[in-house]
């Protein structure tokens, strides 16, 4: 395979069904191109950055490569129609500053370390409680993506968020559509664009009307703070507000699930890995890192240059394009040791880019790695055996993805 056809896995989401591919197409890169120029049909050329170090630079650059509305790789026809339409996001991770930390405050409080632990700590370990009875109660067989990591995170954020539970398959339906849908499964065999219009739209009406709910009875939740927030004394503009309710919605429990049901997949492929972290429970942080590392669930970002600077030994002109590969940089040789291994000892798991890092760290990391730890504390002791019983699937999506099927077999004790 050439390089350039190389540089395709990016914006071929079937490319992240095959991820040993994938990571293998990607270590060429890094070995060969690492700043490597992708000019595919129907997609503005980028530069795809998959080091480490790279995507580390450019993300604390962040005065000089931004954001903007297009921070997602989507084919250019795809953004003339959304941009035609004016049915565009505009939520925390299409914004700069200074209007990104204006944004970011508005709920910053409820996602802290110390907050979560407060007000969430109890109700998370709750309902992984829950849901690993759930399994108990299946008869030793299911599908662990669709049944149990799929529905376990979704049930967290929008209790959170302010979401009946009675809504939550509808919610759970738009975030596949607007996050999967380069997945025919997802899709429905639709024109992508018009899926995702659709998603949103849906978002829209349900937000808004959620909205009106919440300034008339506001509660302790996030519907009521965004409902009701203001910046530099002004309400939230409807844009901003509703962008904000699809960003919590989705991205609170989508990058969760996807990461949890990796997390068990790569423990079950390494039975070692999954025999150490069931005897010993101090292991458990550092095994979320891993997992975190491991399946890296947002797979990118775009950044626009506002200048021409340096980026490795690439010169990236103004008003070009990069692609943050979080994927492959988490899996960058030159920082990790033996980086293509599943390791819940790994001394520096915890240098991953799954949250992003500088002003666009990913305001619910605190929360994903809390919601993670309480299941596994929940699932191992009780656990005899566990097994995959069928092939395991993944995403077709160059955004946002992960272990779709995971057929499993088990016994608890």
């Amino acid at each position: 395979m050439t390089l350039k056809k190389a540089g395709n896995i990016f914006v071929d989401a079937d490319a992240y069904t095959e991820l040993a591919s994938w990571h293998e197409q990607a270590a060429r890169l890094r070995r060969e191109d690492p700043v490597h120029l992708v000019e595919a049909e129907g997609f503005d050329p980028f530069y795809a950055l998959t080091r480490h170090a790279d995507v580390f630079e450019v993300e604390r650059r962040s005065d000089t490569f931004l954001n903007t509305q297009a921070s997602v790789l989507l084919p250019s026809a795809v953004y003339e129609e959304q941009r035609a339409s004016g049915l565009e996001l505009k939520t925390l991770v299409h914004m700069d500053a200074p209007e990104h930390l204006q944004y970011r405050g508005l709920t910053n409080d409820w996602f802290k370390p110390a907050a979560l632990r407060r007000s969430l700590e109890g109700r998370v370990e709750e309902l992984a409680r829950s849901f690993v009875d759930r399994m108990a109660g299946m008869g030793g067989e299911c599908d662990f993506a669709r049944d149990v990591a799929l529905l376990y995170p979704l049930h967290v954020i929008m209790s959170t968020l302010g979401v009946p539970e009675e809504d939550e398959p509808r919610m759970l339906r738009l975030t596949q559509e607007l996050f999967g849908s380069e997945d025919p499964e997802f899709g429905g065999g639709k024109d992508r664009n018009q899926v995702m219009m659709d998603a949103m739209t849906d978002f829209y009406a349900y937000f808004t009307e959620l909205t009106e709910q919440r300034r008339a009875e506001p509660r302790d939740d996030i519907a009521s703070v965004l409902a009701n927030g203001a910046v530099d004394g002004q309400p939230l503009g409807e844009l901003q507000r509703l962008s904000y309710y699809t960003i919590v919605a989705t991205a609170g429990h989508d990058t969760t699930s996807n990461a949890l049901a990796g997390g068990v997949e790569a423990l079950l492929r390494n039975p070692d890995q999954f025999a150490a972290l069931k005897n010993d429970p101090s292991l458990l942080d550092n095994a979320v890192e891993e997992i975190l590392r491991w399946t890296t669930p947002v797979r990118h970002f775009l950044r626009y240059s506002t200048r021409d600077q340096q980026v490795g030994d690439t010169t990236v002109r103004e008003g070009e394009r990069v692609l943050l590969s979080y994927l492959s940089a988490n899996r960058d040789e030159d920082v990790f040791e033996d980086s293509l291994r599943f390791d819940i000892h790994r001394a520096d798991a915890d240098r991953h880019l799954a949250f992003g890092t500088g002003v666009h760290f990913c305001l619910g990391a605190h929360l994903a790695r809390m919601e993670l730890k309480y299941f596994l504390l929940e699932l191992l002791p009780r656990l005899d055996r566990m097994e995959l019983v069928g092939p395991v699937e993944y995403t077709a999506s160059s955004f946002v993805g992960g272990v779709k099927r995971m057929p499993v077999r088990y016994t608890f004790n």
